[in-house]
């Protein structure tokens, strides 16, 4: 089904069905929330340390969800795909079925960017929220999981963000332009899932947990914050709303891993990391994120 059909589709559906709010068919009076980016906005949860789907556990559903909760009902339309990049959401088409949010529109054989901004475009007026998150696949090989860190990690990350940068702009100056001046976008970062690391690789691994804070608040997150402000968009630093810059000698006790950081805690409690060693928010992290964006677009 391409995303010009879309809306009209999804509303017959749902005067067959009945569908709760987080589906993609708007009631009269209701509006569209639209989500836009990767696994993050997928909802995407990992079954074990090699499995696991998109589900309906993500923070939009939960965001979305709120808007009923607090009178100003929106209906999801999820664009998000697991494991895009910024340049691959701008440019690439279409999305693996396993890879799709659940409930995700068809791209129509565009690029997911373009495909949202089309939604956006044709329900102008109509849509009360748009959220984003993206960039993380983007620094991920400069950082990869269960490896030995690259010499140049650095460097690499440095000169990815820049790259993202030039991606992030074109994206969200057309979301902009389809939404209109009003419409809250909101921007969304990352646990630093990569604390992570002081509990599960020894010595080597607090090195890492270390230096990961420093690439989240210096590198990465700035150059989002500034981004989404171009376009007056809110920023969520999931980072931060994770205790991710909380100071290391900062301590906590937590079962089976004894008196760690409390940053480290946290990664631990909002990620899958320690467990699987997957970079994924658990329940708790998806909740938080939802909170914080619910905050940002002045929902609650």
């Amino acid at each position: 089904m391409s995303v010009r059909l879309f809306a009209a589709a999804s509303a017959a559906l749902f005067a067959l069905s009945g569908c709760a709010a987080t589906s993609t068919a708007a009631a009269p009076g209701e509006r569209y929330y639209v989500s836009v980016g990767d696994s993050y906005a997928a909802g995407y949860k990992p079954t074990g340390a090699d499995g696991g789907g998109t589900s309906t556990d993500g923070f939009a559903y939960r965001v979305a969800e709120q808007t009923v909760a607090h009178g100003l009902p929106m209906r999801l339309a999820n664009f998000g795909c697991s494991g895009v990049s910024t340049a691959q959401l701008r440019t690439e088409p279409g999305c693996a079925p396993t890879a799709l949010a659940p409930g995700a529109p068809d791209y129509g054989g565009l690029s997911q960017a373009r495909a949202a901004v089309e939604f956006v475009s044709e329900n102008r007026g109509r849509v009360g929220l748009v959220t984003v998150v993206v960039g993380g696949n983007d620094v991920r090989p400069c950082l990869p999981i269960g490896a030995a860190p690259r010499p140049d990690a650095i460097d690499c990350v440095t000169a990815s963000v820049e790259r993202l940068r030039t991606d992030l702009a074109a994206v969200l100056a057309e979301l902009r332009a389809a939404a209109g001046p009003d419409v809250p976008i909101v921007g969304v970062s990352y646990p630093d899932m990569l604390l992570g690391y002081w509990v599960t690789a020894g010595a080597p691994g607090r090195d890492v947990a270390a230096a990961s804070v420093g690439v989240f608040r210096d590198l990465v997150n700035p150059v989002l914050r500034a981004e989404y402000a171009k376009v007056g968009a809110e920023f969520v630093d999931v980072t931060e709303a994770a205790q991710g810059y909380v100071p290391l000698t900062q301590t906590t006790s937590v079962p089976g891993y004894g008196t760690v950081p409390t940053a480290v805690a946290a990664a631990c409690l909002y990620t899958y990391f320690c467990q699987y060693g997957d970079v994924h928010p658990t329940a708790d992290g998806h909740r938080l994120i939802a909170e914080h964006v619910v905050r940002a677009a002045h929902i609650a």
